[in-house]
């Protein structure tokens, strides 16, 4: 039995679960855009597609795993901020 080395491991992670991050993050970014919500939506939703498979591709180009990690997380902290007013609050309504 062959076994997978943990940076493979490490980086399908990423790539699966931070990438469903991102992609999460994105789409309630642009809910905060300047457009009528279904439209808002919208572009959230086709954002996340591209955003999630360009983390894919990322993370396999990058030089180690740490860097694919590393990379991720800034990009969820420069998301966080832009996401941060269009969160519901209590529960959805």
């Amino acid at each position: 039995m062959t076994r997978i080395p943990l940076p493979v491991i490490s980086r399908v992670v990423a790539a699966v679960c931070g990438g469903y991050a991102l992609a999460a993050l994105l789409s309630v970014a642009a809910l905060a855009a300047p457009l009528a919500g279904s439209e808002a939506a919208f572009l959230g939703m086709m954002l996340s597609f591209l955003c999630h498979a360009g983390a894919v591709v990322w993370v396999f180009a990058v030089r180690s795993a740490r860097r694919a990690w590393a990379g991720l997380l800034v990009a969820a902290c420069v998301l966080l901020p832009l996401a941060w007013p269009a969160w519901p609050v209590g529960g959805a309504s």
